[in-house]
């Protein structure tokens, strides 16, 4: 089975379950303490990381019900449903209001960016790069390095674009890959990417999802796996670099932690943003619209992906500001370096 259609019947359940759920429990009203409810039992029941990341869940509930009261406005709800919504500290849990969308933006507003798309298309490549659908790709002024940007798994590109790409730069002799900023998209796009890098089938990870409203009841992990390209693509097997910044995220998360594991590739710049949680969607009485982690994603050995993936040891580097006034970009140099050595 693919992963697309895992991911298909992950969302089959999901749904599944949470629809049986509400067989199990009071209908609930649309009136300040019954969206409040059912909104803490949608996460109680069927968010994937409350064990894993140690959150009381029984205590947020106490503490932010006692804030609702039967005279709040729909805004003031939302405040509050939105703060406790935060807690869960996930990039990927949102609440709907026609007004507002509330956004955990702490995972990565608390980092340096170690991110300037403008010093990179100035300075190395005087906006003489080439570029189609959502890559920047180019060789770069010293050590016959080849560079892709890729700036969002949610642009798609197609098998014929990445020929295009691999042709051009098949002289290089090494590749930088740099996804800093990238903040996730189609997970189509990272399987059809990391096809390019491997001549066998890979074990990219396994899935968890959850079967029952148990804190605890998860499924056992299931393996995904990606194949190379078909015959006739053009591939690369010279050394990689996968430049990374905290707002890596999602789908780019996950696809630095398959490259990990790639014995041409090495992870330069800072840990990634995480964001491992499959989401699914939901929605309460008053028809504010709820998204949550719902299936967790592991990577090859197992490892929890939902906090971000490090740098490959000894890779570890930020962008220098002061550097970069000079036209530098520090983690693009060291990646150079490391290609070039």
């Amino acid at each position: 089975m693919g992963l697309k259609h895992y991911i298909y019947g992950i969302v089959l359940a999901a749904g599944a379950a949470i629809m049986q759920s509400c067989h199990d429990i009071p209908e609930y009203a649309d009136d300040p303490h019954g969206n409040f409810e059912a909104l803490w039992t949608i996460i109680d029941e069927h968010y994937c990381f409350l064990r894993e990341k140690g959150i009381d869940w029984d205590e947020i509930h106490h503490r932010y019900g006692g804030r609702v009261n039967s005279a709040m406005t729909r805004e003031e709800l939302f405040l509050v449903c939105a703060g406790m919504l935060n807690e869960l500290r996930d990039g990927h849990t949102n609440l709907s209001a026609p007004w507002e969308t509330s956004y955990y933006r702490q995972w990565w507003s608390d980092y340096p960016q170690n991110y300037d798309g403008r010093l990179i298309e100035e300075h190395y490549f005087n906006f003489n790069y080439r570029q189609v659908t959502g890559v920047k790709y180019g060789v770069l002024p010293r050590g016959n390095i080849g560079y892709m940007g890729y700036s969002s798994f949610a642009v798609p590109i197609g098998e014929g674009n990445l020929d295009a790409i691999f042709a051009y730069l098949a002289t290089c002799d090494g590749l930088v890959i740099d996804i800093r900023d990238n903040g996730g998209g189609n997970m189509d796009m990272v399987n059809r990417i990391v096809a390019r890098f491997i001549t066998s089938s890979v074990t990219a990870g396994y899935m968890i999802h959850k079967t029952g409203p148990g804190r605890d009841d998860f499924s056992k992990p299931f393996e995904y796996r990606i194949d190379p390209a078909p015959q006739g693509r053009m591939m690369w097997m010279k050394p990689v670099v996968v430049l990374t910044n905290r707002s890596t995220f999602s789908a780019a998360n996950n696809f630095v932690s398959i490259m990990q594991y790639l014995p041409q590739v090495r992870i330069v710049g800072a840990r990634t943003g995480g964001g491992s949680g499959m989401p699914f969607s939901s929605e309460i009485p008053c028809g504010w619209g709820v998204r949550f982690s719902a299936c967790s994603v592991l990577d090859a050995k197992g490892n929890t992906t939902e906090f971000g993936i490090d740098p490959s040891e000894g890779c570890a580097v930020d962008l220098d500001p002061v550097i970069a006034l000079e036209g530098r970009d520090t983690m693009l140099e060291f990646a150079i370096d490391l290609l070039a050595n």
